[in-house]
């Protein structure tokens, strides 16, 4: 598992795990969207098998994230060299922590309904409504979740 702490490849001091999580996290928002497109157009068995896909895969992500941070030597650690305070940089990370654990248990709640409503024959169906605004909500969460994690990123890697 060396290669987690080896050079990035975004161009900055971050080490590889940091960029490859960045990256997953920036384009989420955006692979989320397209598996609602299948859904809209009726391809409802692509839609709920990318959704689980990436559901699960990000769920891996964020302990893959975990444990580079904490082999990598923790907040601490990445700030040294961060060109903004601490505090400021300790209070945006509180605030990604706090969007990102909102989001996951969110999104958790969203892909357990969903699939339980899907099994009963009632998603897509007279479910639809309620699972349409759950998932917005989801959306939403994932959004601040991918932009707060940017910002803490380049707190950390793009300020020196």
């Amino acid at each position: 598992m060396n290669y987690m702490f080896k050079q990035g490849f975004m161009g900055t001091t971050a080490p590889f795990f940091m960029d490859s999580v960045t990256l997953i996290v920036a384009l989420l928002p955006l692979l989320i969207l397209i598996t609602i497109q299948f859904a809209k157009v009726g391809k409802i068995k692509l839609h709920l098998f990318l959704q689980l896909f990436i559901f699960i895969f990000s769920v891996l992500v964020i302990i893959y994230f975990e444990y580079g941070v904490r082999v990598g030597g923790g907040f601490d650690f990445f700030m040294k060299g961060a060109k903004v305070s601490h505090n400021y940089a300790f209070t945006v990370l509180i605030l990604h922590i706090i969007i990102a654990t909102i989001m996951l248990i969110h999104w958790s709640k969203t892909v357990i309904i969903a699939l339980i409503y899907y099994k009963k024959g009632t998603l897509p169906g007279i479910k639809r409504k309620e699972h349409k605004k759950s998932a917005f909500r989801s959306f939403i969460w994932i959004g601040l979740t991918s932009l707060t994690g940017i910002w803490v990123y380049m707190i950390l890697f793009m300020f020196r």
